[in-house]
């Protein structure tokens, strides 16, 4: 993973604990975008038509990174406007179980709508308090982050699966925009029906791309009534005979854009996710430890055995101007500050923000 920090200019002058708020551009990103906005310089609509089959890679690429038909993949801006897309086709009938003080855009676009809604908790039972609602509240719908956006904690999939298996007609809906890139995911083997994530995170895409997967319960579960002329792939005929991924496409997609998403899963692919994944979950112990060991954490973390490399330690408004003095990217998040890790951190990255936090403790 030594070698992929090279790709990153920006480490060479702070340790950046931030892709949760944003993820970095890389050089071979960087370089794709310049290529492509040459081409475009030079080639006017010539090129842009010719770049309509990026698209179709695009959607090719996501499908085959998450294990997801392509039939059933839809490019979105982000994420939100994908799950508001969604929920416009949902009966207004079903019952939600969401999470206290989930990311707002996933909890919000439900409020807003009138459904009915229970709320369970975010703490170190997290799993069971799901299961004790679904199986007690007759949920119908259940929504929520794969990794929560304030404090790190993150959902365990096997979990997910199982309760899919004890309530088949549960539908499941996830955000995994704090989850995509920085673990492995099989969308296609997941208890997961919908699944959603905006690239310019952990995918390191840039912003102004994301994704829907979709399973075909969701075809059946959902009534979508947005649509344009780039649904129909601009055949006038086609009318009548929209796919249902293509109702979240009602107008053109942005080859830039949605071309920066296919080459940062190629670049992702290329280190390999599996590495990813196990230099990730080797960070996340690291910090965890550390964290503890300076009573920075609370027992909601603590407790659980599996988390993210998100962590919101303990600390005021002293402690943040102090580690960003000493040239360290965080967050303010909740009551505390949010540190967050991704593939192009180390170890070394982990010790120096304790050994600075202890100097002023």
């Amino acid at each position: 993973m030594l070698n992929n920090r090279k790709s990153y200019p920006v480490l060479n002058h702070c340790i950046y604990a931030n892709t949760a708020a944003y993820g970095l551009l890389g050089d071979e990103l960087l370089e794709w975008r310049q290529n492509h906005d040459l081409d475009y310089l030079v080639g006017g609509s010539s090129m842009k038509i010719e770049s309509l089959g990026l698209i179709s890679e695009a959607r090719q690429m996501v499908g085959k990174f998450f294990m997801c038909r392509k039939d059933l993949v839809a490019l979105v801006p982000n994420f939100s406007l994908g799950l508001n897309i969604l929920l416009e086709g949902l009966d207004s009938r079903e019952h939600i179980l969401l999470l206290e003080n989930d990311y707002p855009s996933v909890n919000w676009p439900f409020e807003s709508r009138g459904f009915e809604i229970s709320y369970t908790k975010i703490d170190e039972q997290l799993e069971q308090n799901i299961l004790e609602k679904v199986r007690n509240n007759s949920i119908t719908v259940l929504a929520l982050s794969l990794v929560q956006w304030i404090n790190g904690i993150r959902i365990d999939l096997d979990f997910l699966k199982a309760l899919k298996d004890e309530f088949p007609q549960l539908l499941i809906i996830a955000d995994g925009t704090q989850f995509c890139g920085a673990f492995e995911i099989d969308f296609e083997n997941s208890g997961i029906d919908v699944l959603g994530a905006s690239g310019y995170k952990w995918l390191l895409a840039g912003t102004g791309n994301g994704f829907m997967l979709f399973k075909d319960i969701a075809k059946r579960r959902f009534t979508i009534k947005t649509t344009g002329f780039n649904s129909a792939n601009a055949v006038i005929t086609a009318k009548n005979t929209i796919p249902f991924n293509k109702h979240f496409e009602p107008g053109h997609l942005d080859s830039l854009n949605f071309g920066s998403l296919k080459c940062a899963l190629e670049i992702l692919n290329d280190i390999g996710m599996k590495e990813i994944a196990e230099h990730n979950e080797n960070l996340s112990k690291k910090a965890s430890k550390g964290f503890d060991e300076l009573g920075l954490l609370n027992k909601d973390v603590i407790h659980r055995n599996l988390h993210s490399t998100i962590f919101n330690i303990k600390g005021n408004d002293a402690l943040f101007n102090h580690l960003r003095k000493e040239n360290v990217v965080c967050s303010r998040r909740g009551e505390g500050i949010r540190l967050s890790f991704h593939h192009y951190n180390t170890v070394k990255d982990i010790d120096s923000i304790l050994e600075i936090i202890r100097k002023i403790m």
